[in-house]
């Protein structure tokens, strides 16, 4: 079901990732597509180590860069895990991690770091790596280039989405695992379910069946439509702009 808020969408990516990961996935990303989400990654991060816990100092949590991983060392405190980030031009990321590591956790990698991602998970061999709203919107712009689509094919294709939730206006994409990807309509009163695909529908075929699904919308009458209560987006953008205080 669609969740009503930011907090409803966490405990169900939690849920999914465990799930994912009992399923005998090994990469997984999580994705909360939401304006400014990446604002509030050390927040969620640490919400996400509890699901962890059993791991123990097993649990590396990684960041894009020393600043961040800086920023958490000094507002987390004592931890039972290891914090760290993705490494440098001149430390690399094999030496960020060890062979104590039982499993990683990468907290909002971006097409920049998407390189050392892929060295990680190379390294990883077994070991479970999760990827936290990723930020990778680049890597799938048309025309990007070569290397970006070899990357695409040989590495993040074989990430499994654990987790997918995308507010649009009036519409929700969502995938739990191991659910079918969904596209719900929002109504008066709740969603509604319009579509259960084995793949992520986007682009111009999630346009056309939201045009599809919307036509004639209120084209039986000639009142006007009744205003909508706070959407998804909205609700969620109140829970961000919370945190940040």
């Amino acid at each position: 079901m669609v969740p009503q808020n930011l907090e409803e969408a966490i405990e169900q990516a939690k849920v999914a990732t465990l799930t994912a990961l009992e399923a005998g996935c090994n990469r997984v990303q999580i994705e909360l597509v939401i304006p400014e989400i990446a604002l509030q990654a050390q927040s969620l991060a640490l919400q996400f180590t509890s699901l962890f816990e059993d791991h123990g100092s097993g649990l590396r949590v990684l960041f894009p860069d020393t600043g961040a991983a800086a920023l958490a060392r000094r507002d987390w405190g004592e931890t039972t895990f290891k914090i760290s980030d993705l490494g440098s031009r001149f430390i690399p990321v094999d030496m960020k991690i060890s062979e104590e590591d039982t499993i990683f956790l990468i907290v909002c990698p971006s097409s920049v770091e998407i390189n050392s991602v892929e060295k990680l998970c190379n390294l990883a061999g077994d070991r479970p790596v999760v990827l936290l709203i990723p930020q990778l919107e680049d890597l799938y712009v048309v025309g990007i280039g070569l290397a970006a689509r070899q990357l695409r094919e040989r590495f993040v294709s074989i990430l499994e989405s654990a987790y997918y939730l995308r507010s649009l206006e009036g519409a929700v994409v969502l995938r739990s695992y191991p659910s079918l990807w969904q596209v719900w309509l929002e109504k008066e009163q709740g969603y509604e379910l319009i579509a259960e695909e084995p793949q992520k529908l986007a682009g111009e075929a999630l346009e056309l069946l939201l045009i599809k699904a919307t036509s004639g919308t209120n084209s039986e009458t000639n009142e006007s439509p009744k205003p909508k209560k706070a959407g998804l987006l909205t609700n969620m953008q109140r829970f961000l702009r919370a945190l940040s205080q």
